[in-house]
């Protein structure tokens, strides 16, 4: 899993059909205090996140194992919005 910000939206009118219905997000790797780090990816959004989230990412084989994703051709989805985060005593991010 990944921890990246969602900075931005895709919109494909031509996609393959079994892509239609999903949000497709472009999100950036983070670090710990939600400030991205990372190069920009995009991903299926299986939880209706929205731009400025922190949130997790699954990659690969994983990406096909949600609900949303079941069968279909994508290799990174948004499965989790991050609330907090907290490394050792401290709080590192917080919604």
């Amino acid at each position: 899993m990944l921890i990246a910000k969602v900075t931005g939206t895709l919109v494909a009118t031509r996609k393959e059909p079994t892509l239609e219905g999903l949000k497709l997000l472009v999100v950036r790797g983070c670090d710990v205090h939600g400030e991205p780090t990372g190069a920009p990816l995009v991903a299926a959004d299986a939880v209706g996140a929205g731009i400025g989230e922190v949130v997790l990412v699954a990659a690969g084989s994983s990406a096909r194992q949600t609900e949303a994703t079941k069968d279909r051709p994508v290799d990174a989805v948004i499965m989790a919005i991050v609330d907090m985060l907290d490394v050792g005593t401290t709080t590192a991010y917080r919604k």
